[in-house]
């Protein structure tokens, strides 16, 4: 009778042909078995880091503009939050290189198709992106041009100060406007821009007509569909062939735009995907000019890491509260207080609250019933954007003969929301 091992094999350890496997045979085996496993974890490794130090050799350190902020550090506003912080986000419509060339010929001259200042508070629990109007008349202060000579201050259109004095003239000019100092910025061409939209596989909008824009090279139809780069760059490009042709609704267009992107974006099927994360990567590493903070991979980990988990109807879309300009209705200036306002909330990373435009009233349309009064504590709740518990306590407190500090209003502003969905 044989007699098995627990590893079933008859006679106790023999190998199938009954010849018992040496001790020095098995160690030789688990040597090689170790080997490989160590070889595997370094090819691994190798690649991590082979992948690592190519995202974080694509991005383009913008040392001028670093320079010329440290020579007019101490007339730049003052940090008033800690914690917070304000990004600038600067569309160039430079044609230089090749991916830029096909949209026109390089006349050695650029501009800021697109500024949105990204405001990112202390608790990282929402983010708000303020546009601002490229023809907003404002004042822009003396710059270093590319061929060393200086402008002197001049009151102009605002997307002069990019073609002046790139992003360090932009920023000065973007914290003499707003009081807000700008703790990071990053400037995306056509090139890089299309690059991102396709390597996400595209981002889903609405059109409500169809499109037919020669100039933006836009043809689309009406309807919900996905714009991959090309034409993801002409809808958010197009101006007068959508809308009114004001920059307004350009501006409004953008806006709707980047909220279905952070939701792409945001997604599953890119974050959790890497066949979709690295090349969204290697395009967002290899079309952006950062500030020096931010040029490396880790520094713009940091920056998404602190807003990838903020809820899409948090993350925020206004315009710089703006009017026809006195002078030419063609150009826009602040319009105050409401201006001033939104600047001091973000300044003292104080909340906001944004709501949708309301629909102008159509001609001879009838007057609606008017609602009944809200009762005091219940109108302070709605301002207050709270649940009504804190103001109702606070008016039953004063009703009784206690004293006690209102609570201030949030203010709001017109605006969307990535939570919202395009087609409506």
């Amino acid at each position: 009778m044989r007699v098995r091992d627990s590893a079933g094999i008859p006679g106790g350890g023999e190998a199938a042909g009954g010849t018992r496997t040496p001790p020095s045979g098995r160690r030789r085996v688990l040597r090689w078995i170790g080997l490989g496993t160590v070889l595997l974890v370094l090819a691994g490794a190798a690649g991590g880091w082979w992948v690592y130090s190519k995202l974080d050799g694509n991005i383009t350190e913008d040392t001028s503009a670093a320079t010329e902020l440290r020579r007019y550090d101490r007339e730049r506003p003052a940090h008033l939050a800690g914690g917070a912080q304000n990004i600038l986000l600067i569309g160039s419509d430079s044609r230089s290189g090749k991916a830029n060339s096909r949209y026109g010929h390089d006349k050695g001259t650029q501009r800021s198709d697109t500024t949105i200042l990204l405001h990112l508070p202390a608790d990282r629990k929402s983010a708000t992106a303020v546009s601002v109007p490229r023809d907003l008349m404002t004042r822009v202060p003396a710059c270093l041009k590319p061929d060393g000579s200086r402008t002197t201050e001049q009151f102009v259109q605002f997307n002069w100060a990019f073609q002046w004095g790139g992003a360090a003239c932009t920023i000065r000019t973007v914290e003499a406007l707003t009081g807000i100092r700008i703790d990071h910025h990053m400037v995306v061409d056509f090139g890089g821009f299309t690059k991102m939209i396709d390597a996400i596989g595209g981002v889903e909008v609405c059109l409500k007509r169809p499109v037919d824009d020669p100039e933006a090279r836009l043809k689309l139809p009406a309807g919900r569909q996905t714009l991959q780069g090309e034409q993801a760059l002409g809808f958010v490009r197009a101006r007068y062939s959508l809308g009114n042709g004001s920059d307004t609704e350009r501006m409004e267009r953008q806006q709707l735009f980047l909220g279905s992107l952070v939701k792409k974006v945001q997604s599953n099927g890119v974050l959790l995907n890497p066949g979709k994360l690295y090349p969204l990567l290697d395009a967002a590493t290899s079309s952006v000019t950062t500030d020096p903070g931010l040029a490396s991979l880790r520094g713009l980990y940091e920056l998404v890491r602190g807003v990838r988990d903020v809820p899409t109807d948090q993350i925020k879309f206004l315009t710089v509260p703006r009017r026809p300009y006195t002078a030419n209705a063609n150009r826009d200036e602040l319009q105050e207080p409401d201006a001033t306002q939104l600047f001091q909330r973000l300044r003292a990373d104080k909340p906001l609250t944004i709501a949708p435009p309301e629909p102008a009233s159509p001609p001879h349309a009838a007057a609606s019933p008017t609602a009944p009064a809200p009762e005091p504590h219940e109108e302070q709740a709605a301002e207050d954007g709270a649940d009504g518990k804190d103001a109702g306590r606070a008016a039953g407190k004063a009703r009784s003969g206690g004293t006690t500090e209102a609570p201030t209003p949030v203010p709001t502003f017109t605006g969307t929301t990535a939570g919202v969905a395009d087609c409506r």
